[in-house]
């Protein structure tokens, strides 16, 4: 397959990467060393985009209401529904690393 712009979601490459960057982060316990890498890949917005995100999620979990996190965070219903969503699933990843954060 030929590199030709970004990455499309169905990219066998994608699930590749993700993987080394997950194996990577899973065996640091440095965070300072996790932020200093995540500034030094990601853009000034995305950070703020994973933070808004990450956010969101907090603020689900102590069930504020949507709409009130869209405007205190400039964020669509929808990435709040998306994550409403993931949050109801069987045993949720986000519920684990809010756990693991505190």
């Amino acid at each position: 397959m030929r590199y030709n712009g970004a990455m499309k979601t169905n990219d066998p490459r994608v699930q590749e990467n993700l993987d080394q960057l997950c194996r990577g982060l899973s065996r640091t316990d440095n965070a300072a060393f996790i932020e200093a890498f995540l500034r030094s890949i990601l853009t000034p917005a995305e950070i703020a985009d994973l933070a808004a995100r990450w956010a969101l999620v907090k603020e689900l979990r102590q069930e504020k209401p949507q709409r009130q996190i869209a405007k205190e965070y400039n964020l669509s219903l929808c990435k709040i529904t998306r994550g409403s969503k993931e949050l109801k699933k069987k045993d949720p990843p986000m519920l684990k690393m809010i756990s693991l954060s505190n």
